[in-house]
């Protein structure tokens, strides 16, 4: 089943009394990515539903992370911009 944009979500719920957190998602990459990782790791990920459209994850809620911003000197920006030049000029 084709699902819109919209319709292709992902929702991690936990809660502090609770060591792990549920994965609903609809989104078809993040299933591939969880199913690597259930495969990969099976003692701290597991898949606990699934149908045609969504599939729910357990795992550690440690394993939920939050970062900040790269943020870029100018210098950086430049050699990155210079990298990406070469790169499209096939001069690797």
């Amino acid at each position: 089943m084709k699902l819109l944009k919209e319709e292709q979500e992902t929702i991690i719920n936990f809660n502090a009394g609770e060591e792990m957190a549920m994965v609903y998602t609809r989104d078809r990459t993040v299933m591939r990515q969880l199913d690597a990782l259930v495969n990969e790791f099976p003692e701290q990920y597991r898949v606990t539903r699934v149908s045609d459209i969504d599939k729910t994850y357990l795992m550690p809620k440690s394993f939920v992370s939050y970062r900040k911003p790269r943020r870029l000197s100018a210098e950086q920006r430049e050699a990155a911009r210079n990298r990406m030049q070469k790169m499209n000029q096939g001069g690797v």
